[in-house]
């Protein structure tokens, strides 16, 4: 992956459209939403979720996730058959609905207090393709269980080609600070490639965690939003890759004219519209929009009515308080 940064699977927020704004300014990988391995296998595939996931999109990964060996291994070889470069494994995600035995069957995060079953799905998507397989953990369920070297060095003899870990237990959340250092451990344990996760949110926060972790490398998440070009400053900075252009003023608002309109096309008017408020506020907070403006554009009901408003609100003299956020 180069260069070493990626934009980490956010739910409701990383999908096509934010993914590719994100690849133009220059990332090294961009990953999909996480997608149930069970759900993705029996739904009948269309146009739709091939756009959605990415398959055949040059540096994106399809992370699946799931709690049965049969389901994961079936997904894999469907996304991989329908072109998939990469496939990333969620054991990460602390969401309720997706550790809850209750909810999709105590996925995501909750398989890091079973490791062994947890190898059993890591073995079953690798041994299901072709396709380097990666894998995205945190530091543990909780305090008292923080396992993430010992399901790292497993998820390598396995076959894993890389792994991404967040600098929090699942209990945590995203409360607090993320441990970059913790994830120093995992990066000793293992010979593949490490990424750390969790709170970098400029250059100096990559450099920090890089430092303190050892890390090859860094997954952005929050830290994108609204900061599309984030990942470009960051590869820039610390490898040497070409600077991106950091849109202001009316740079800035042609470039969210144009991922809203994407938004509109990809999910349909109404869908859209209510999508695309929260990347909308997003762009606002990072140029300093006013809270009058700011409210004009989230409540604007039809589309013109927000393109006539953004030069305004990304206007060139709010930049200022753009490059401070970008810093």
């Amino acid at each position: 992956m180069t260069p070493p940064v990626a934009l980490a699977p956010m739910a409701g927020i990383t999908d096509r459209p934010f993914r590719d704004l994100v690849m133009r300014f220059g990332a090294g990988l961009v990953v999909s939403e996480m997608v149930a391995s069970q759900e993705m296998v029996q739904a009948k595939p269309g146009v739709r979720e091939r756009a959605e996931l990415g398959m055949g999109v040059a540096n994106t990964a399809v992370q699946l996730a799931g709690r049965e060996a049969h389901w994961m291994a079936e997904a894999a070889r469907q996304v991989a058959g329908r072109g998939a470069a990469q496939i990333d494994i969620n054991m990460g995600c602390p969401a309720k609905k997706v550790t809850s035995a209750s909810g999709a069957g105590a996925s995501g995060s909750a398989l890091m207090k079973d490791p062994d079953h947890a190898l059993r799905l890591i073995e079953a998507v690798v041994g299901a393709v072709d396709v380097p397989v990666t894998l995205k953990t945190r530091l543990g369920w909780d305090d008292d269980l923080r396992n993430a070297p010992e399901l790292a060095r497993r998820a390598q003899d396995a076959g894993v080609a890389m792994i991404t870990i967040h600098g929090r237990t699942r209990c945590q959340f995203y409360r607090g600070q993320a441990d970059w250092a913790a994830i120093a451990e995992v990066k000793q344990a293992v010979g593949i490639p490490v990424l750390a996760n969790g709170d970098i949110r400029s250059p100096g926060d990559a450099r920090r965690a890089l430092a303190q972790s050892g890390a090859d490398g860094v997954m952005v998440g929050r830290g994108a939003q609204g900061k599309p070009w984030l990942l470009a400053q960051i590869s820039h900075e610390i490898w040497g890759a070409a600077a991106p252009e950091v849109p202001r003023g009316g740079a800035l608002a042609d470039m969210v004219a144009g991922h809203y309109e994407a938004m509109l096309g990809f999910y349909g008017r109404d869908l859209g519209l209510r999508v695309a408020r929260k990347h909308l506020g997003w762009y606002m907070d990072t140029a300093g929009t006013g809270p009058a403006l700011r409210r004009a554009v989230l409540t604007a009901r039809a589309p013109q009515s927000v393109l006539d408003l953004l030069p305004e609100a990304l206007a060139a003299e709010q930049g200022d308080n753009q490059g401070r956020a970008a810093a």
